[in-house]
């Protein structure tokens, strides 16, 4: 029995030791991690959101970049980290339908998902989805168009990724609009635009095809926006153009420049920091043993149109909104 005793004190030795370095790993892991397609500037700037809800909720948040902008990238790198012990994750969904597979897994797995800036298709395993309300903006966005243009006129219809899960409903919201204007057109429609250069070089192509057919332009994406930007700056310089009216989308500082200056007359701003704060916040609270209060939310982020009426505001408005959802998350969202 005395032979058995320092054998007994060294197996309770490793335990011991096991627990504590499983106890260490658990605590050094974060508990949210937020995920972020590939670089872009609407990344970087959902990024700063989930960076502040880490501070404000004082919770540890994983920051992670995939490389490209597909559903199989996305399914690759999150299931990846999966493995590593995290609670919860924020995700842009990169399809509609394949989105939720991964879903599934993670709530599978016991881990909680928070769906940003885009909707996956409902019904979903994730619990939220906190974006703009992406077909209500397009709609508000052309027909704010359509009123600088008169009631009347012909629209070039400017696209970006068209892989991009928001891209189809935002077209198909803008179609809509023209069909309800018997007196407007869309003259064209370009896309598949993932750079500024390749947007720049379309929409100059467009214009001198069309020549004078072109009244309104609307751009939808970010990198269509900036480069619509700088081509109508160039294009309202010559004072033998005639004015084209524009709208586009997000908050560029070439765009709020081209505003204005009066190049060019608005564009939509759809709360990419709240997509960030208001997930990541809700994530925040759900790990801490908060509970929703339907098995699914749509939490409509909020969008302002931006013209040089409002330049100096819209920033305020957009975090006014934020700032309301979140002091009503535990009245609406969370129990």
């Amino acid at each position: 029995m005395k032979k058995l005793i320092p054998v007994l004190v060294l197996f309770a030795l490793v335990v011991l030791i096991i627990i504590v370095k499983q106890r260490g790993e658990s605590a050094d892991t974060e508990p949210i991690v937020w995920y972020g397609m590939m670089p872009h500037p609407y990344i970087t700037e959902v990024s700063e959101g989930a960076a502040a809800a880490a501070r404000d909720a004082g919770v540890a948040i994983l920051k992670v970049v995939g490389q490209e902008w597909t559903q199989d990238n996305e399914n690759a790198n999150v299931k990846a980290l999966s493995t590593k012990g995290h609670k919860a994750f924020s995700i842009f969904p990169g399809d509609p339908a394949g989105a939720n597979g991964l879903f599934g897994q993670l709530v599978r797995n016991g881990q909680y998902v928070v769906a940003y800036g885009a909707e996956p298709n409902v019904p979903t395993p994730a619990t939220f989805t906190v974006a703009t309300d992406i077909h209500q903006a397009a709609t508000d966005a052309c027909e704010a168009l359509v009123r600088m243009m008169g009631g009347k006129g012909r629209i070039l219809n400017v696209l970006e990724t068209v892989t991009d899960v928001n891209t189809k409903v935002r077209n198909d919201a803008i179609v809509a609009v023209a069909e309800r204007h018997p007196d407007v057109q869309i003259v064209q429609t370009i896309s598949d635009m993932s750079q500024v250069s390749v947007a720049k070089e379309r929409i100059q192509s467009a214009l001198a095809a069309l020549g004078d057919g072109v009244d309104g332009i609307i751009t939808t994406g970010y990198n269509p926006t900036l480069a619509a930007a700088a081509v109508l700056t160039e294009w309202h310089a010559d004072p033998e153009h005639k004015r084209i009216r524009f709208i586009g989308i997000d908050t560029g500082p070439t765009v709020i420049e081209a505003i204005r200056n009066g190049s060019i007359d608005a564009t939509v701003s759809q709360n990419p920091f709240g997509h960030g704060y208001i997930s990541c916040t809700i994530l925040a609270r759900m790990v801490a043993g908060a509970e929703p209060r339907e098995p699914y939310q749509f939490i409509n982020a909020g969008h302002v149109i931006i013209t040089k009426d409002n330049l100096d505001t819209y920033a305020d408005e957009i975090r006014a909104i934020t700032g309301r959802i979140i002091a009503e998350i535990d009245m609406k969202y969370l129990k």
